[in-house]
């Protein structure tokens, strides 16, 4: 325990240098458990209720704050890593704000966001009470090279889950792992009711379903499923019946992340869980920083849409694709957004023909422009440069609904930007 202490000591040493130079979120983590490499274990696994990781390809920002706020709404104390810094040494950096020297956490759970495979690196550090297993999806071929590594990676961590896992009905990958849990660990579901499969890219090819639509389930499943009214609101059916809820985030991929944070709230709380109070507290979660994210920009909406693989731009076009709204697409090619982006070529961008691209940006800015040649869609301008794109397409717009796609480090930089220009709340000081 002096080496965790030392260790916590000097990481909070660390975060407050890099606090004030600026830096990244991981560099305290990194220094912490360079100094003990069991510090995680030493801080998390006496945890009176246990600890949850949220983890898969698309949605782990979204999903893991409304789980949080689920957990909360019922008393239940928790830490998280609120940042989306998901990588084990960002956990550690977020812990760092709220742990003392002795490295007791004042909470009863753990939700972690977790990159796929640090999930598993955090599980051989400690294991988790409870694992919410999202999706598979083609992104960053340059770390996972393969889909099917991707999955075999959260298959392992749904093997090292002590108490219980939900699982996504509608993914293949995800779905096949309820034959790799543990013995006495539960397994529950979510997915969409079969009414609305139709909205579901795919999902009538997914070999969960019959062909009805109906899921692939065991008669007494626990189950939680989607079903949609519009693109705010809907209604949890099965066995956690909540709604119906009005999101403050629009579009189908924020109505399966409330349903999936739904199922795992009832997973985790049990019999204790309420559904009036679970759907009084989805309609408060207000949209992670860049998912979605609406910004007041001297009076008129600026929308940043986080896009990272064809799954999330095709699900982010049809949401927002068709609207009368000037746009910028904003793509990097940093290690945090993966080198290769061929997976542009995977997207169709017919939608955006009509209204056409203000201006294309970031270090593949060039690229993303080429690709929409191909597909038709008129491109005004290319300004490589984020600083430079963002103030034109702000003061060439002004006055106009905007509306920024971007891959995650754009999205870090400009809002980041957008921040300082307008106010608002920096990463981790609006508990995202």
């Amino acid at each position: 325990m002096i080496r965790s202490s030392l260790a916590i000591a000097a990481g909070k040493l660390a975060r407050g240098v890099s606090r004030l130079r600026g830096g990244g979120s991981a560099l305290p983590g990194l220094v912490t458990e360079t100094i003990d490499p069991q510090v995680l274990a030493h801080t998390l696994a006496g945890l009176p209720g246990g600890i949850v990781v949220v983890s898969g390809t698309n949605g782990k920002t979204t999903t893991t704050k409304m789980l949080v706020a689920l957990l909360r709404a019922h008393g239940q104390r928790v830490f998280t890593n609120p940042t989306g810094s998901n990588f084990t040494r960002g956990v550690i950096s977020a812990m760092l704000a709220e742990i003392p020297l002795s490295g007791r956490l004042d909470a009863d759970w753990a939700v972690l966001e977790l990159d796929e495979a640090h999930a598993l690196h955090f599980a051989r550090a400690v294991s988790p009470t409870h694992a919410l297993l999202l999706n598979v999806a083609r992104d960053q071929l340059d770390r996972f090279a393969e889909i099917d590594q991707t999955a075999q990676l959260l298959t392992r961590l749904a093997e090292q889950t002590t108490r219980g896992v939900v699982l996504n009905v509608d993914d293949s990958f995800i779905s096949r792992i309820h034959g790799s849990v543990g013995e006495g660990v539960s397994v529950a579901w979510f997915g969409v009711d079969p009414s609305c499969a139709d909205l579901l890219p795919g999902l009538q090819e997914a070999d969960v379903r019959d062909a009805d639509g109906a899921a692939a389930l065991p008669d007494s499943a626990d189950t939680s499923l989607l079903l949609v009214h519009d693109e705010r609101s809907f209604t949890v059916t099965g066995s956690a019946d909540v709604g119906p809820v009005t999101l403050q985030q629009r579009g189908l991929a924020a109505m399966i992340n409330a349903t999936a944070a739904t199922a795992a709230a009832r997973a985790v709380l049990g019999e204790t869980f309420d559904a009036a109070r679970a759907a009084r507290t989805l309609a408060t979660v207000t949209p992670p920083f860049g998912r979605g994210e609406v910004i007041d920009v001297d009076g008129h909406p600026l929308e940043l849409v986080l896009v990272k693989n064809p799954a999330g731009f095709t699900v982010a076009l049809g949401t927002y694709g068709n609207e009368p709204v000037d746009t910028m697409i904003a793509i990097n090619d940093n290690y945090a957004d993966g080198r290769d982006v061929s997976w542009l070529y995977d997207v169709s961008f017919e939608s955006l023909r009509e209204q056409g691209v203000a201006l294309t940006s970031g270090v593949r800015g060039w690229d993303m422009a080429l690709r929409l040649q191909y597909d038709g869609v008129p491109v005004a301008q290319v300004e490589p440069d984020l600083d430079a794109a963002l103030e034109r397409f702000l003061e060439e717009h002004r006055g106009r609904p905007t509306r920024i796609f971007c891959t995650y480090t754009a999205m870090m930089h400009l809002r980041r930007r957008l921040a300082a220009r307008y106010g608002l709340a920096r990463f981790g000081e609006d508990a995202q």
